[in-house]
């Protein structure tokens, strides 16, 4: 057994963002990854054409700025280079493709005992710490609906971390569900390579423009969410009309509400609204019925054919599946139960970062939080 002050559990921003407050408080730690990179869901699991959808100021982690030289809105290459130049600056070195199997608390040695499987010799490597910090993020397994038929299908049907770009797919009839900012953005760039392309809201949408959501943010410092909310429906629609014709319905709550109480992220709309106003891209009804052969029928008894189906449909998190005995930080989702801002801290020395559902901010605020209240209590 290798004994450790603290294990870190995800090698993403967050679990960086973490290991360099801890180098700064010279607390020791080492980093359980299960993929054979840092930020696999950055450098494996993203399309080709994603920027950081909030300004650089609001996703910078700890103690390390942006070059001068990055745009206001950092595309996945340089954010990507500016992970790995964050990794060598802060000598961060994690222990790549180990999967951890489970983790529990042993109240005899009060320690965390930590299971964790090499993906190179198959063997079961075991840790014990003092601190576990569950750093795996909110986008942790991919997730896909069941659809009845869908195994009928004959053409390609991907999830959003498969998907690269939209230069394969000209002149196919692409259906893409799921309207987070992942399916936004997806339809926009098939569409800008001349798919022929559909797409489901789920739910109803916040269309916000990137300078909106910039003023938005910079607002909620000095005055309240319900203010600011208002504000940002009243610009919305403004700039966007009565979405409505289109088959897309504007949520009772307000964009910055909703990303607090539900995660939920309001749309930041790069393009997608022109496409969809010019045709370009189709809203189909909310609900599929089921899938026969290539053609899909949908809640309206219509049916439409498609070569290849996407789904946007977001993550599970897997951390009920191998953290034992917490029953007071992680929800069965994975998610914190204590609410805002004492979300990150647990018993017995577990800690959750990232998981506030306020992104790379966030994530920065959790890190640093943490390896104070490491700092001083040992």
């Amino acid at each position: 057994m290798q004994e450790q002050v603290a294990i870190i559990v995800g090698s993403g921003p967050s679990g960086l963002a973490t290991a360099a407050c801890l180098s700064q408080q010279s607390i020791p730690y080492i980093i359980l990854e299960r993929e054979e990179c840092i930020a696999s869901i950055w450098k494996k699991y993203s399309y080709d054409r994603l920027h950081l959808h909030l300004a650089k100021q609001f996703c910078e982690l700890p103690h390390m700025s942006f070059p001068a030289s990055y745009p206001t809105f950092v595309p996945k290459k340089m954010f990507i280079q500016y992970l790995d130049d964050y990794v060598s600056h802060f000598n961060i070195s994690p222990m790549f493709q180990r999967t951890v199997e489970s983790a529990e608390y042993n109240e005899v040695s009060k320690r965390w005992i930590v299971k964790a499987r090499n993906a190179s010799s198959g063997e079961v490597e075991i840790y014990s710490a003092k601190f576990l910090l569950v750093a795996t993020g909110e986008t942790t397994n991919p997730y896909t609906p069941e659809v009845e038929g869908l195994n009928t299908f004959p053409g390609e049907v991907l999830h959003s971390t498969q998907y690269k770009s939209g230069k394969e797919f000209t002149n196919k009839n692409v259906l893409v569900v799921g309207s987070g900012n992942s399916g936004a953005e997806i339809a926009l760039d098939l569409a800008n390579h001349g798919a022929k392309t559909s797409i489901i809201f789920r739910s109803p949408a916040h269309f916000l423009s990137r300078e909106m959501v910039y003023l938005g943010l910079t607002m909620l410092k000095y005055f309240p969410v319900s203010l600011v909310d208002f504000l940002m429906v009243m610009l919305s629609k403004l700039v966007y009309g009565d979405l409505t014709e289109y088959g897309i319905g504007r949520p009772t709550e307000g964009p910055f509400y909703m990303k607090v109480k539900y995660g939920k992220y309001p749309l930041f709309d790069v393009g997608t609204y022109k496409k969809i106003k010019s045709g370009e891209i189709q809203v189909l009804p909310a609900e599929i019925i089921k899938v026969q052969g290539n053609d899909v029928l949908f809640k309206n008894d219509k049916l439409h054919p498609f070569d290849t189906i996407i789904f946007c449909t977001g993550f599970k998190r897997s951390t009920n599946l191998w953290l034992k005995g917490d029953e007071y930080l992680l929800n069965k989702d994975g998610l914190p139960k204590p609410a805002y801002p004492k979300h990150w801290k647990g018993k017995n020395g577990l800690y959750c970062v990232g998981l506030s559902r306020r992104g790379l901010y966030g994530a920065s605020a959790d890190a640093q939080n943490i390896a104070n209240d490491i700092k001083s209590i040992t």
